[in-house]
C-alpha cells in the first residue's frame, strides 16, 4: 500500500566508541557544526517526567534572512495569517526525542536517543512506553534514532528504527502488539557508525520503499565511496533488499552526502534532503537518483563542477544556509511548501516548493524554543516539532524536551 502524495502524512509519514573522550573533545571542538555541532557571518536538572502541557502563542515572526546566503535582508513582516503559529504544546519532560511517525487515530510514535525509549503519544500528551530498543549503544549523536511505521501498519504492525549499535548502524524491525514492541529482527546492517554524523531518517516513499539517510561519520572519504553504504541516501524494500531500479545494484540510492537528518516528499513525489553542512554552508537538496551531492569536495553550491578538481559533476543544493542559521535535521512537506527544523539556527525555515525547485526560505519561531529536531505533519494537518535541548549541545528549559503544535 503507498500513501498518496502532496497530502500531510497520515500512518506513515563507533568507528566505534572505542574513538574516545579525546577524538569525541576535538570533533565537538572542531566539527564546524553546534547543531548538531561557529559563529560566521551570514551570505541542568533533571526535568519532570512527560506530560501534557497545553499553551497558546502567537510566536511566528519571519526572522530578518532569507538563509538563502546572499547576505541579510530586511525583516519580513507576514500577515498573522500566513505566519505558522503555535497552538499546544503535546507533551514536556522527554529526553533528546529523535523520531517521529504517526499512527492513522493521530497518536505519534516517537524514539528518544539516548534512553532508547520507544514512546505512544497522543495529542492530548498521554504518553505510552512501548518499550526499549536493548541493542542501541548511545553516545553523542549516536543511539535510538529515526522511526517509520510500515506502509502496510495495519495488517503488519510493523515499526522501523534506525538504530547505533556497538557494531554499526542498523535498520531494523519490531512488531507491536498492543502497547508493547516485539523483539527487533536485523532488516540492513553494515552501516558505519560513530559518535558523530550518523544520519538516522527513515521515510517510507510512494513507491512503497524504505528510504534511509546515513552520515560519513566524520570520515569524509566515505562519503564519495559508492561501496560504503555512509554519507549515502539508501533505497532499500521492506525486508532490507536493494530496491528494484536501484542506480548501482546496493542498497545506494545518491551520494556525496555530510550527513543528512531530514527526509520529505513533496507533491509532485520528489524526495528532498536536509544536510548538515561543516563550517560554511548547510543545504537543503532536491534528490535524484544515482547523484552525486560533492562532499566532501564541496560545500553549498558547486556550480556544476570545481574549477581544477574532479570532472565528476556535482548536484547543487536548492538552497543552502549559513551554519548558524539552520543546522538542519528534521524535514517534512505540505501543501507547496518545506519545513526544516534547525538546530544550532533554533528555528522554523519554510521553504515553498516553486516549478523544478526551491523558492526564498522564510524563518519562524527564532530563538523562542531551543534547538529543533523533528518536525512532521499529524493527520489532521496540523504541524508536530520536537525541541532538541537535552541532546547535550544546549542548556535545557523547563519542561524541555517538548513537542510543539503548529497550526501551519
Amino acid at each position: 500500500m503507498t500513501r498518496p502524495t502532496g497530502q500531510p502524512r497520515t500512518s506513515r509519514t563507533l568507528a566505534s566508541y572505542a574513538v574516545g573522550a579525546l577524538l569525541l573533545s576535538v570533533v565537538l571542538a572542531g566539527c564546524g557544526q553546534g547543531g548538531d555541532e561557529v559563529d560566521v557571518d551570514v551570505t541542568g536538572t533533571a526535568p519532570a517526567s512527560p506530560s501534557a502541557q497545553a499553551s497558546e502563542s502567537a510566536s511566528g515572526t519571519a526572522s530578518p534572512s532569507a538563509g538563502t546566503g546572499q547576505g541579510r535582508g530586511e525583516r519580513v513582516e507576514l500577515p498573522t495569517s500566513r505566519r505558522p503559529r503555535v497552538v499546544a504544546t503535546a507533551v514536556t519532560g522527554l529526553e533528546a526525542p529523535w523520531g517521529l511517525d504517526f499512527f492513522a487515530d493521530g497518536d505519534a510514535i516517537v524514539t528518544e536517543r539516548d534512553t532508547t525509549r520507544v514512546l505512544r503519544v497522543s495529542p492530548d500528551g498521554e504518553v505510552t512506553e512501548l518499550g526499549t530498543i536493548d541493542a542501541a549503544a548511545p553516545g553523542g549523536e549516536a543511539g535510538l534514532l529515526g522511526v517509520a511505521l510500515s506502509p502496510d501498519f495495519e495488517q503488519d504492525r510493523l515499526v522501523y528504527l534506525y538504530v547505533t549499535t556497538a557494531e554499526d548502524n542498523r535498520v531494523v524491525r519490531a512488531e507491536l502488539d498492543g502497547d508493547r514492541l516485539g523483539a527487533t529482527e536485523d532488516v540492513l546492517t553494515g552501516i558505519p557508525n560513530g559518535s558523530i554524523h550518523d544520519g538516522g531518517r527513515l521515510l517510507f516513499g510512494p513507491d512503497g520503499h524504505l528510504y534511509v539517510s546515513t552520515g560519513e561519520i566524520g570520515e569524509p572519504e566515505r562519503a564519495q565511496d559508492r561501496d560504503d553504504l555512509g554519507g549515502k541516501i539508501l533505497r532499500i524494500t521492506t525486508d532490507g533488499e536493494p530496491a528494484p531500479g536501484n542506480p548501482f545494484d546496493s542498497p545506494v540510492w545518491s551520494w556525496g552526502h555530510r550527513n543528512v537528518q531530514g527526509l520529505a516528499f513533496d507533491g509532485e513525489g520528489r524526495l528532498w534532503a536536509s544536510e548538515f553542512g561543516d563550517s560554511t554552508w548547510d543545504e537543503l537538496n532536491l534528490v535524484e537518483k544515482g547523484a552525486n551531492y560533492g562532499w566532501p569536495g564541496v560545500e553549498g553550491r558547486a556550480e556544476g563542477t570545481i574549477q581544477g578538481g574532479p570532472s565528476e559533476e556535482f548536484v547543487d543544493p536548492q538552497a543552502q544556509w549559513r551554519t548558524d542559521e539552520a543546522s538542519p535535521s528534521g524535514l517534512a512537506h505540505a501543501d507547496g511548501h518545506l519545513y526544516l527544523a534547525a538546530l544550532r539556527g533554533e528555528r522554523l525555515w519554510r521553504v515553498p516548493v516553486e516549478g523544478d525547485g526551491a523558492g526564498e526560505p522564510e524563518a519562524f519561531l527564532v530563538g523562542d524554543h531551543g534547538r529543533m529536531r523533528t518536525v512532521a505533519f499529524a493527520p489532521d494537518g496540523r504541524l508536530w516539532l520536537t525541541t532538541s535541548n537535552r541532546d547535550g549541545r544546549a542548556e535545557p528549559r523547563e519542561g524541555d524536551d517538548r513537542i510543539l503544535v503548529l497550526k501551519p
